[in-house]
């Protein structure tokens, strides 16, 4: 759209402050924020913006019960070997993808790059990507056949990722078997509802959460390249699980044996209030609860054998079929608000400045199961499966993650 238009649509919204310096930009800026602006889906930030205001409450008639759990840590061996033999099978065939959601910095844990760049402080020095294609060549040793790898970045992370993995030879796994791609941006508001720029030529952006991964594929085209390299599971996983168990040949023949479209991992809570969304049903739909919305009688709720009847959370390790994710890339998801404190461009001055209380908009990738018929839960071992590293030190740390990894993973003592 020329200038014009593009500036008259703006004002139909309101949003007409982000042409305040158009004309003291360069041809080069103008363009910039001519394609921002462009992009901008001026219904949905008006309709997110009123939504504000209106608290979405569960009502009392919504049933919540629980979802069926196949326990593998129950599992006999010639079971696990069986569900093992299957999925590595499919894997040797090249119909499993494995995908890392990596859209983060790692800024909490004190590091400046992309947050799959950092060094948990292993003996081998080996960053979280590392690990994680360390997984991947094991696997495909085992399957015979090199499973394709996507990354989902992130434009703050982006050029650092692709670099940081053409420094590293691509950690010997071939450039050909790695495709990164950017992960879906949405503008940010503040409290007058007014779309924030981040420079006088910038529409200020932000990751739209992990539920946009699927509409991030479609819109980088990779479903389609996908199904030609005859690709119809997907692995999903995010980056800061240094034990997750990649591409993991048990959990797809879990999914081939089930009848499931997706599968999710999970693994039982430590207490009855343990800050973890746990996997039910709620009005006859697969979903996560978060545990500040269950019931404190169904939160404190155990079955004869003493285990939490709503006790299996969620781990962020997925499998979807292919056409199962591309649908759920056309459904509209409700998107959740983060008040964040925000540096932005003041509409005056042009200059830097932080607002307190700035609007952010994420899409959480648990709220696309209450869109499927049914899914599949696969109960885990905590310790053998789940070291995040979210923090400097104490619970979820650095410190925490390398020392269950060195546990498991004997090479590294």
């Amino acid at each position: 759209m020329a200038l014009p238009e593009l500036l008259n649509k703006a004002k139909t919204f309101g949003q007409e402050k982000l042409f305040n310096f158009y004309e003291e930009l360069t041809d080069e800026q103008k363009k910039i924020l001519l394609t921002d602006v462009q992009n901008i889906d001026f219904n949905l930030m008006q309709d997110l913006f009123k939504n504000l205001t209106n608290t979405k409450e569960e009502t009392a008639e919504t049933e919540i019960a629980p979802i069926p759990c196949t326990d593998a840590t129950s599992m006999c061996e010639e079971e696990r070997k069986r569900l093992y033999d299957k999925g590595l099978q499919v894997l040797g065939e090249g119909k499993m993808a494995a995908l890392t959601m990596a859209g983060g910095q790692g800024t909490r844990l004190g590091h400046t790059g992309p947050k799959g760049t950092y060094d948990i402080g292993l003996p081998s020095h080996k960053s979280l990507f590392e690990i994680q294609c360390c997984g991947l060549k094991e696997v495909s040793a085992q399957a015979g056949c090199k499973v394709q790898w996507y990354i989902m970045t992130s434009h703050i992370n982006h050029k650092d990722t692709v670099e940081f993995f053409e420094k590293n030879n691509y950690f010997d796994y071939g450039k050909e078997n790695i495709t990164f791609f950017p992960q879906t941006m949405i503008p940010a508001m503040d409290r007058d509802g007014n779309i924030l720029l981040e420079n006088k030529y910038t529409v200020l952006k932000s990751p739209n959460g992990n539920g946009g991964l699927f509409a991030s594929l479609k819109n980088a085209g990779l479903f389609e390249k996908m199904r030609d390299k005859g690709i119809s599971r997907i692995f999903i996983c995010g980056i800061d699980n240094c034990l997750v168990k990649m591409a993991d040949p048990l959990f797809l023949g879990f999914l081939e044996d089930s009848g499931h479209k997706a599968v999710a991992k999970s693994f039982i809570k430590r207490t009855a209030d343990e800050k973890a969304g746990v996997f039910c049903r709620r009005g006859g739909k697969p979903t996560v609860i978060e545990y500040t919305e269950i019931p404190l009688e169904l939160a404190e709720l155990k079955d004869d054998a003493g285990v939490w009847v709503y006790g299996d959370t969620n781990v962020l390790n997925y499998i979807f079929d292919i056409d199962v994710a591309e649908s759920l890339a056309e459904v509209g998801m409700s998107y959740h608000i983060a008040v964040k404190k925000l540096n932005c461009a003041d509409f005056a001055t042009g200059e830097t400045v932080v607002i307190p209380n700035g609007y952010k908009f994420e899409l959480f990738l648990f709220d696309a199961f209450s869109q499927l018929d049914s899914l599949g839960v696969f109960r885990i071992e905590r310790k053998e499966e789940f070291a995040p590293v979210k923090n400097p030190t104490g619970v979820d740390s650095a410190e925490s993650a390398r020392e269950m990894y060195m546990a498991i993973h004997k090479e590294e003592n």
